[in-house]
């Protein structure tokens, strides 16, 4: 039986954005295991709630019922052992743990100035107001607010994606020549943005750009051939 991985949706069953789902299905993808994806809302917690929590990713693997992508990421590691490995040896599981805390409080909040509006507009009606509201009371102002000026939060990300360039200045990707999970997880927040708002993170003629175009043509483009909004 193919795995089963609740991903989050959009308006549409086909618009799939969230940074940590899109970890587990290039993850997937890289050990070669077939799996379904199932279209899931913020408001349809009942629908996980055998998982014990409320958000996405949440895979069904025959039995075991699995969330949160670093723990979905391991059990992967340790179940599949025919497929490659995303984390080659225990020395680079423990340099991705860094990179998935420098993703997740700094990366995000870069990205998120410049595409949280457009997230919010891109939602199913139903999940819209659950958003809008969690979202400002975690951030303590409108979407709005947040995204203002955003050319001003382009070249702010541009500074601090400077450790991220130079790294894929002097290999082709974060895993060195060949991807892994460290790179999943950076990844996933680029198809965040790039599959929730028509905006350009990305500056031409930069290595972090090549990089992600290199892992979105990865798997059969699985991960270029997302849906996006119109420009």
């Amino acid at each position: 039986m193919a795995i089963k991985l609740y991903d989050l949706a959009g308006a549409e069953d086909d618009h799939r954005f969230s940074p940590y789902c899109w970890r587990v299905k290039m993850a997937l993808a890289h050990k070669g295991i077939a799996f379904e994806t199932l279209p899931w809302r913020f408001t349809e917690k009942d629908r996980i709630a055998a998982s014990g929590q409320g958000s996405v990713p949440v895979m069904e693997d025959n039995d075991r019922s699995l969330h949160d992508s670093w723990e979905i990421a391991n059990y992967l590691d340790e179940t599949y052992q025919d497929g490659p490995a995303l984390f080659p040896n225990e020395e680079a599981k423990a340099a991705t743990l860094f990179l998935k805390f420098w993703t997740e409080r700094v990366l995000h909040p870069l990205l998120m100035r410049l595409i949280l509006t457009d997230v919010h507009d891109g939602l199913h009606e139903k999940d819209k107001d659950y958003f809008r509201t969690s979202r400002e009371k975690m951030l303590g102002t409108s979407l709005e607010a947040v995204c203002e000026d955003r050319e001003t939060h382009l070249e702010t990300l541009g500074k601090g994606l400077a450790p991220l360039r130079a790294t894929l200045d002097a290999q082709p990707f974060l895993g060195g020549s060949s991807p892994s999970f460290a790179d999943y997880i950076v990844f996933g927040a680029f198809q965040w943005a790039r599959c929730s708002s028509a905006t350009e993170v990305l500056v031409k003629d930069d290595s972090v750009k090549a990089w992600r175009q290199r892992l979105l043509e990865m798997h059969d483009g699985m991960a270029a051939n997302a849906k996006r909004p119109a420009a």
